[in-house]
């Protein structure tokens, strides 16, 4: 199945990740994050098949993350709350987001991406 590659172009994280796909001739779908943000039901799905906590799924330094007072918030919001939340704007979500609809990794670690994607 194709990858999905959900990022931010000025995301150094991003880049870094984008160059490893690249490098491994591994072909993929980009997707804007902020543009075009995974949906709700996406989000959810995502959520589900990285077998990750949703806290994961936050963008923690991420200026929006703290204006909102998430942080507080994920101390007593449900899950489906918190869906929502992430889903309301792309720059909440932690990134860059690579999936193949089965498998889901969430930010860029390169053993990771090995362990997953090779």
């Amino acid at each position: 199945m194709a990858l999905t590659f959900y990022w931010y172009p000025k995301c150094g994280t991003c880049r870094n990740a984008k160059k490893w796909l690249d490098a491994h001739h591994l072909s993929y779908s980009e997707v804007h994050i902020v543009d075009h943000p995974p949906t709700r039901a996406q989000l959810q799905e995502f959520h589900q098949s990285s077998g990750l906590e949703l806290k994961k799924f936050f963008n923690t330094s991420g200026l929006k993350y703290r204006e909102l007072g998430i942080k507080d918030k994920m101390k007593v919001a449900t899950e489906d709350e918190l869906l929502d939340i992430l889903a309301s704007d792309g720059m909440l979500i932690k990134r860059p987001i690579l999936t193949n609809g089965e498998s889901v990794t969430v930010g860029f670690k390169e053993e990771e991406y090995e362990k997953m994607w090779l």
